[in-house]
């Protein structure tokens, strides 16, 4: 089953309201978000990374980066790095690569959400493909997911 499937069946049997969008193909979070005509920090973009030797995923705004030294403490972890795709390809096999949607808890990874999305009342993401995103309530999205809320990326 695609990831858009699989998270549309998940959202109706929660409750949640969604609406899912095509749009032309765009691989960037900003690429998106300008397809989306929606404010970068509205769009939570997915990135993976590798702390003490665990597939962590982070949720953050389109127009921030991580900062690694925040996420580092913020994590209390002795060593984190970008994840090597290689490292989380077999994870996600219903999601194109980068297209991956920031519901971890559906591939069993921990999700760790940047508290600056906790301002937004609804967020976009991709879902599975770059060319088909999703928007949904954050509140139903933290009530979901649960992810852990830190403080770990930067305005670009």
């Amino acid at each position: 089953m695609a990831a858009r499937q699989r998270l549309e069946r998940y959202l109706r049997e929660e409750g949640v309201s969604f609406e899912t969008m095509i749009h032309s193909e765009a691989y960037t979070a900003q690429e998106v978000a300008a397809a989306q005509h929606t404010p970068g920090r509205r769009l939570a973009k997915v990135v993976l990374v590798d702390a003490d030797g665990q597939l962590v995923m982070l949720v953050l705004p389109a127009s921030y980066r991580v900062d690694f030294p925040k996420l580092k403490s913020a994590l209390k972890a002795k060593k984190v790095r970008l994840a090597r795709e290689e490292e989380f390809a077999g994870t996600f096999t219903d999601c194109e690569v980068g297209a991956m949607p920031p519901f971890g808890n559906l591939y069993e990874i921990p999700v760790y959400a940047d508290g600056s999305l906790s301002n937004v009342r609804e967020m976009v993401f991709k879902v599975g493909s770059h060319t088909t995103s999703m928007k949904i309530r954050h509140s139903d999205y933290e009530r979901l997911v649960e992810p852990g809320i830190v403080d770990f990326a930067v305005h670009l």
